[in-house]
């Protein structure tokens, strides 16, 4: 029983005597603030099949741009955040987020453009790697020192759920509506973030 206080019940309610009922809003913003990524990343590389590229065209392109871009990123959201302050970033973030889950809606518009195709997956990596880099400044800021692991831990575990339960749907979506709508889509149930 000592070890079931200790490890689960002791971190859940330090968080909750330390911001009330502002604890909710928070367990809100991290259940959706990655939403709008998670739930287009699902079909990421089945739209870039669709469009006709190879897996070795895809693996160039976003294994490449978008590891560079991605470290780019977390750099900047690290010192952005540092300068500006971590919940501005976090806005800053899911914006950029959205607008470029909208630039992957130009790109199944605009069929196969290999120049799209490197700037977009650019944007999308920066973005995100600014995003989460915001964001992972945001929780460490949430937890206590005393309860980091578990606190993280149950935040890293809300972050995905309500979003990855969406993607299970996507490709239901996409069949549905197309791309285009699906990717504006994606970008429209970012907004809630802002």
């Amino acid at each position: 029983t000592g070890m079931v206080q200790e490890t689960y019940i002791s971190p859940v309610k330090d968080f909750i005597d330390r911001y009330g009922k502002a604890a909710i809003v928070i367990l809100a913003l991290i259940g959706v603030y990655r939403i709008a990524d998670i739930v287009m990343g699902v079909m990421a590389n089945v739209f870039y099949t669709d469009l006709g590229y190879s897996k070795e065209e895809i693996a160039a392109v976003s294994k490449t741009f978008g590891l560079f871009m991605t470290i780019g990123g977390s750099f900047l959201g690290g010192v952005l955040s540092v300068r500006y302050g971590v919940v501005r970033i976090l806005f800053l973030g899911a914006l950029l987020s959205a607008i470029t889950n909208v630039l992957f809606a130009f790109m199944a518009q605009l069929g196969p453009d290999t120049t799209m195709f490197v700037v977009v997956i650019m944007a999308d990596n920066l973005s995100g790697g600014l995003a989460t880099a915001a964001f992972i400044a945001y929780l460490s800021g949430l937890t206590n020192i005393s309860f980091t692991a578990m606190q993280y831990a149950i935040f890293s575990s809300i972050m995905t759920l309500f979003p990855k339960i969406l993607a299970g749907f996507s490709g239901t979506v996409v069949d549905a509506v197309g791309y285009s709508w699906f990717f504006i889509g994606t970008a429209v149930i970012g907004i809630p973030v802002l």
